[in-house]
């Protein structure tokens, strides 16, 4: 199976510094590195390794200057971020990325990718039939040697 592990989970929340507090103080996940993306976030360690990107996201909403949370995952009420709703999207490892399109193509199944370069990371994202997003994360070789599609 090309599914190899469970990444991390995000949380999409207008409360980030409230969230910062709960992960890291009271929990004791680490704060560390986070690509440069255009909407506030934290990406919360378990460890001192940061090669798995993470295991919380935590995304910050910007009332004032949303536009870029909005381009890059969608946009939700505010309204709907409450309890298991606030959940933005499950992430996976995975690998075989021609093989996932192929099958997503076969169900009917519309979705979009983008590759990170700051972390050589390519990410497919899709809805489940419940509407949850799911996001696949490839490694960026595997997008860059059988081209990016949408």
């Amino acid at each position: 199976m090309a599914i190899q592990t469970l990444a991390h989970y995000s949380v999409r929340t207008t409360r980030l510094e409230a969230s910062r507090h709960f992960y890291v103080d009271v929990l004791g996940f680490r704060e560390g590195f986070r690509p440069p993306f255009d909407f506030p976030g934290l990406w919360l360690y378990k460890g001192d390794d940061e090669a798995q990107f993470g295991v919380v996201h935590i995304i910050g909403i910007d009332p004032d200057a949303p536009q870029g949370l909005i381009e890059y995952l969608g946009d939700k009420s505010e309204a709907s971020l409450h309890g298991s709703a606030a959940i933005d999207h499950l992430a996976f490892l995975a690998t075989d990325l021609p093989d996932m399109r192929r099958r997503l193509q076969q169900a009917g199944l519309g979705f979009r990718e983008r590759t990170v370069p700051s972390i050589g990371l390519h990410q497919l994202f899709v809805e489940d039939p419940s509407g949850v997003t799911i996001e696949l994360n490839y490694p960026a070789e595997e997008a860059r040697e059988h081209g990016a599609h949408a």
